[in-house]
């Protein structure tokens, strides 16, 4: 299984790996990965790797069956080989709008307190989807909402529970459509704000800021319905 370094420290931007495997498909399997393996609607980081007789750019990261990470080439390269000594490099900036916009959504689901259905992470905007029976009348509130929430600079950590006391608090799962990782004995928890000022906590496998300020502004764009309940709502960086 990989060493998932980003869980440790979203803002490791380079760091050493040792090559474990290559997989069918081409793919690069580290003992430590510092790249965001695609799950739960954020997608996988990009990047570089750097070795002793060459360099491979990486397109994405992606899950292996056994529990490990395989950072995908961005085109058919020499890969290192098995045992080699690599320098995992991120594209920070794509990784910093992602974690940037993840955190975001935890506020909007706190701005709009209804079941969430699905969402996805782009490095420019995200959306969730709500169970949302009837059309919002004032998204403008919802902005400011949000905006007011990022402006409280509220921080924003990790904790840990085990299986069992999730399954005994289903409500800290907002998510309808896809459930947090359990069978590990442990799940992660991503807490906005403590004590008296905590606003939000949820299971989350994903890339956060330390600080909700950190988002920078947002706003709500589109809202469109999916399904006979379902409307999706899409969120923007204004930068």
């Amino acid at each position: 299984m990989t060493d998932l370094l980003f869980r440790a420290d979203a803002y490791l931007r380079a760091a050493d790996a040792r090559v474990l495997a290559h997989t069918p498909e081409g793919g690069i399997v580290p003992d430590r990965s510092l790249f965001y393996a695609t799950g739960g609607g954020q997608p996988g980081d990009s990047g570089h790797l750097i070795w002793d007789g060459g360099t491979i750019a990486v397109a994405t990261a992606v899950k292996t069956p056994d529990g490990g990470v395989a950072l995908v080439p961005l085109e058919p390269a020499p890969l290192p080989p098995v045992g080699a000594t690599v320098r995992q490099v991120l594209d920070w900036d794509r990784r910093y709008r992602h974690m940037r916009v993840h955190t975001a959504l935890h506020l909007l689901s706190v701005v709009v307190p209804l079941p969430v259905t699905g969402g996805q992470i782009a490095a420019d905007k995200g959306r969730l989807d709500f169970d949302m029976p009837d059309p919002p009348e004032d998204t403008q509130g919802w902005t400011d909402a949000l905006n007011a929430l990022i402006e409280r600079d509220l921080a924003v950590t990790e904790s840990w529970i085990t299986d069992a006391e999730l399954a005994a608090n289903p409500g800290l799962v907002k998510t309808l459509s896809v459930a947090p990782p359990v069978g590990q004995g442990r799940v992660r928890l991503i807490r906005i704000g403590a004590g008296a000022d905590q606003i939000d906590l949820q299971p989350c496998g994903g890339t956060h800021v330390a600080r909700t300020a950190e988002i920078g502004r947002v706003s709500i764009g589109k809202i469109e319905k999916k399904g006979r309940q379902n409307r999706r709502v899409t969120l923007l960086l204004d930068d």
